[in-house]
Parts: structure tokens; sequence; C-alpha cells
């Protein structure tokens, strides 16, 4: 089996279009929320979000490509060309045979999709672009990644929901580490602040509603939690076998060594009492680590700032591990409280988020965490940055439908 390492990131979220500009966010405690500007949200009973600010798509993409793209496959462009250029990663035309793209994501093309159906009722049917299928489609994140950069390798989007960032560089590990592909582009993105991704989560009572105070919204472990934030954005690394790395040279952020995937089975959208399912994902992706519960120094949290989400994978953590986690020794915390929920994105941006914490001995904070619930009952790193030796760190991600991944990167060890 061939080892695994990070040897690019690429991110655009509502804390800063760029890895540096969004870690720099994240170690400051900024938050990304605001009023929504992308529509007119005065008939909704949420009316912030958390948008990527500034996007300019023309910086990343040709212009006459973007009549081919929703938002969501602008950001994952954009995303890939940073990770392209932090790897340095060049391909030879034979080693582009051997180098595919996976990009997860939750909804697809919303925005495209709602255009579509108000062309339709105003203009009829035979005004509909061409262009609107590809907007719309979710595997085309992936599909315009491989067709900029030539990577004839497998190419194709996985959907889970909130994990679906996540699953996808697990799966493409899976790839590199058989030995079918010398590297991998895997991520995920997602863009659904629209009427139908505010209205829909609105309806499901899922979403905060402190209109008056967005930036404090997102509040995860804490007493007063109310909901998550609807986030947008893109996560997209550069995964390699080590052996095809250090022939080149690379930079090394971290190495990718576990990976646990479950099923609650349970319920449409509630977790398993306990987050037994939870329990079982983070179990494997140890067990796949060849780690004890003991050697993890940090966890980012799946940490919704949802009130049962948050009690359930507190509980569950505990439960893994033990007087580790309970004699807070374990560091966790959840950058949704600065980034919102970016959906299909989030295990992506996520882990990015673990590997930066790697290179650098930094973790990033729970923000907005002032009045603790005690049924939350963890080391959530709450308010302010803190510097240690990050050798092991955890990222979970859930879903709707009881879908669970978890991803583990460590230190490369010789």
């Amino acid at each position: 089996m061939e080892r695994v390492v990070v040897t690019g990131i690429g991110l655009v979220t509502p804390c800063g279009i760029g890895t540096q500009e969004t870690w720099n966010a994240l170690l400051a405690g900024t938050s990304g929320a605001g009023p929504i500007t992308q529509f007119d949200p005065a008939a909704f009973r949420v009316r912030f979000a958390a948008e990527v600010k500034d996007w300019e798509p023309s910086r990343f993409i040709e212009k006459k490509k973007l009549k081919e793209m929703d938002r969501f496959i602008e950001f994952a462009m954009g995303a890939a060309a940073m990770a392209f250029e932090d790897s340095k990663l060049e391909l030879s035309d034979e080693e582009r045979n051997e180098v595919g793209c996976f990009v997860g994501v939750g909804l697809g093309g919303l925005e495209t999709l709602e255009k579509t159906k108000q062309m339709i009722l105003e203009r009829g049917p035979q005004k509909i672009s061409p262009y609107s299928i590809p907007g719309i489609i979710a595997n085309l994140a992936a599909g315009q990644i491989s067709m900029r950069y030539g990577l004839r390798g497998p190419s194709y989007c996985i959907t889970s929901a909130c994990s679906s960032g996540a699953h996808t560089i697990g799966e493409a590990v899976e790839w590199v580490r058989r030995g079918r592909v010398k590297a991998m582009i895997a991520g995920g993105a997602e863009s659904t602040i629209t009427p139908v991704g505010i209205g829909g989560f609105e309806a499901m009572y899922a979403l905060s509603r402190r209109n008056d105070d967005p930036k404090a919204a997102s509040r995860p472990f804490d007493k007063g939690r109310d909901g998550f934030v609807c986030g947008e954005g893109a996560g997209i690394l550069v995964l390699e076998s080590l052996e095809h790395a250090k022939k080149r040279g690379a930079k090394i952020y971290c190495e990718v060594t576990g990976y646990g995937a479950s099923s609650d089975a349970n319920h449409l959208t509630q977790p398993a009492p306990q987050g037994e399912g939870a329990q079982r994902s983070m179990r494997m992706a140890l067990a796949d680590a060849k780690l004890s519960p003991n050697d993890i120094d940090y966890i980012n949290a799946h940490g919704t700032s949802t009130p049962v989400g948050d009690i359930c994978e507190s509980q569950a953590i505990a439960a893994v591990f033990g007087e580790h986690a309970l004699a807070r020794k374990l560091w966790v915390s959840s950058t949704k409280s600065m980034m919102g929920h970016l959906l299909g994105a989030a295990g992506a941006v996520e882990t990015a988020v673990c590997a930066l914490a790697i290179a650098e001995g930094r973790v990033p904070p729970t923000i907005n965490l002032t009045d603790p619930d005690p049924e939350c009952m963890l080391d959530y790193v709450a308010l302010t940055a803190r510097e240690r030796r990050v050798r092991h760190a955890m990222n979970n991600s859930f879903g709707f439908g009881g879908t669970n991944c978890t991803l583990v990167l460590s230190t490369l060890a010789s």
C-alpha cells in the first residue's frame, strides 16, 4: 500500500479567498457571517449567511468559460488553481493518465436551477440556456477541473450531504494507496445561498435565526445555540503518493493515515443516540491509522451549532477517547463557528484546517462559546487560538441520512 501525503491546499471560504487568508482569519477568530446579498431575503425568517465576499471568478477562469459554470463550480476551479500553485505539481502528458479528480458536492447548482425555472416561467422553454444542465449537475466541478488540467484519471462526484467533501478525500486516498494513480485532486464545493437553499433549511428549523447578530449566530457547544449558519465555498487538496512527492521534492503538509465511514441507519436528520454511528466512524479511522485514541491531539469537530448534533458528537468523542478527552488532553474545535456550515464543501475545508494545524502547530478556536452547554463536556478551544505540537489530527463530518466520515492526518513519520 502506498502512503498518501498532502502537498497542496486551495481554499475559497467566507473567511477569505486563499489558503493563507482563510487560515489567518480562523486563527484570529474572525466570523465570515453577515446579511445575505445574493438575493433579497426580506420575506425569509433567516436573512443572513456566510457568503464568499468579493468573488471575482475571472481571476481563475477564462471569461468565455464562465457561462458554463454555476457558482459552486467557480469556487472549485478557484480552489483547484490555488492548490496546484501551492503544490507546484507539474505533469507530463503521460502522467496525466495517472492523476484524477474527485470533488464532493451536496446539492449542486441550485442557483442555475432556480434561474432556469424562472426563465421558463417568464420567457418559455425555448429560452433555456444549453449550459443550464452543465451548471446544475454536481459532477461538473470535478469535470471542469479535469478538463482544465488535462487529468485523465478517474473523475467523479461523491454526494453524501455534509460528509461529501470528507468522503471524497477518503476515497481519493484509497485510489492512491492502491497504486492505481500517482496523485489525486480532491475536495468539496458548495453554493446554496439561494431562495431554495435558505428556505429549505429554514423550513426544517435547521438554521440559526439570530438576524440581529449574524457573527454571533454560529455558536457550537454553547448553551444558546439555535442552529447552523449556511455557508459556501470550496476546499481542494493535492494528494500524492509519498514516493511521487519525494521524487519531485514536494513540500509536504502531512500524511493522510486514517479513513473511516459508517451509517447511523437511524433517522432522516437526527444522529443516532450517543453518536453511535460517529463512534464507529472514528474507531474505524483510528484502526486504519494504527493509532490509539491517546495519540490524537486535535479534532476538528463537525460541530454545526445544532442543539442535538453538538451533544451527540460530544458524547461520541467522550465514548471513543475516554479519559484522554475528559481530562482535556484532547483539543476539539469547530471552525464552523467562523465559516458557517459549507455543507458538501465542509469536510474538505476542515480537513485542510487539520493539515494546517499539523504544519504550523496552531489550533483555531471555537468562537462565540461563552456559555458552555454542560452536556458538552470537552475542551473546545473556546474563543482564542492556541499553540501546540499537533502530531495527529482528526476531522469529523456527518450528514443527513445518517452518513458519517472521519479522517486522520498525521505528521510525516520516516
